[in-house]
């Protein structure tokens, strides 16, 4: 592990709880309150203020429910990603049913939670999207492969995530597709700083991405980093 592993591992995990009920949202925030090396950075009613939010206080995941009045689950979770791609989503629902899964996951949320979850799935579940895996409740693994075995689904990047129990296509090396992009953008000839740019992150994300990138495919430099995405056809990912 870097040095810039280690530092962006410091600290708690921040949780942004969203859900309109209140009884639900203030029973989430002291559940989380009470989870080791997870705090809570706030609470929201309704999508809308969701985002508001998570854009103030920069959470590292945001769970969030899928009904909501004003702006739901799976529009917040979609605005989210566009303006805090380095934030998670987990959605946490009533429902297991596909009409609220496939959205939500083709928007970009990484792990989904049922409201029957206890509380040591809730924080694996935090802590594994925040590593950018993907969590998924065992009855939606199993409704979602059910739908890609009948033809339902047509098994993507998005509807069959990490470890969705269906298997989607790997990049190599163990690379996630924000590492792909930013790998791209490097072959590409960008530098840190308009990486940034071109993301919108900071530079410590980028330079933390850069240095998992390089541990992950064995670069000891930018060139060999190059020549890695060449080789493994990456470069159209930035």
């Amino acid at each position: 592990m870097t040095d810039d592993d280690a530092a962006s591992q410091v600290g708690p995990i921040s949780v942004l709880v969203v859900d309109d009920q209140q009884v639900v949202r203030k029973g989430l925030v002291l559940l989380i309150g009470m989870l080791d090396g997870i705090k809570v950075a706030g609470a929201a009613c309704d999508g809308a203020e969701a985002v508001e939010l998570a854009l103030k206080v920069r959470p590292d995941v945001v769970l969030l429910d899928l009904s909501m009045p004003v702006l739901d689950g799976v529009e917040a979770t979609t605005m989210l990603r566009e303006r805090l791609p380095d934030t998670a989503v987990l959605v946490l629902t009533t429902y297991a049913d596909d009409d609220s899964v496939f959205p939500a996951l083709k928007a970009g949320a990484l792990g989904y939670l049922t409201k029957d979850a206890d509380d040591d799935q809730v924080e694996a579940a935090i802590q594994s999207v925040h590593a950018g895996q993907t969590w998924l409740d065992s009855v939606v693994q199993a409704r979602l492969a059910s739908a890609v075995r009948s033809g339902e689904v047509v098994p993507t990047r998005e509807s069959c995530p990490r470890g969705s129990g269906v298997p989607a296509p790997a990049l190599p090396d163990g690379l996630t597709p924000r590492e792909a992009e930013v790998l791209a953008l490097i072959a590409q000839g960008l530098s840190n700083p308009e990486i940034c740019a071109r993301l919108v992150v900071s530079r410590a994300t980028v330079k933390t991405h850069v240095n998992r990138i390089f541990s992950k495919i064995g670069a000891v430099d930018r060139a060999q980093a190059v020549g890695y995405a060449y080789r493994n056809d990456l470069v159209g990912k930035g």
